[in-house]
């Protein structure tokens, strides 16, 4: 679905914990309206995967965190989830 004439995407900064790791990237939303919040981007029912970009992944168990320019994060396999800010 193509986006509206004008219209342009924001990009927010977003905490992920799962059983084993600490995630931190971007999240594509709206500018405003419909599904312009963080919580309305993780519980959307249709969506089983988030997108994520500018990753920075850490093993909670300690190690070296490790970078990914991309990845997707199942929803089933996180425990926790919120915004840090606004990245553009």
């Amino acid at each position: 679905m193509a986006e509206p004439a004008g219209s342009t995407m924001r990009t927010e900064r977003v905490f992920f914990e799962t059983d084993r790791q600490v995630i931190v990237g971007d999240i594509t939303l709206p500018p405003e309206g419909y599904q312009s919040r963080f919580s309305d981007a993780i519980n959307r029912g249709d969506v089983a995967f988030i997108p994520i970009i500018n990753v920075e992944i850490t093993p909670l168990g300690g190690g070296d965190s490790e970078r990914r320019d991309f990845i997707v994060l199942a929803k089933s396999y996180i425990r926790l989830a919120y915004p840090i800010g606004e990245s553009r």
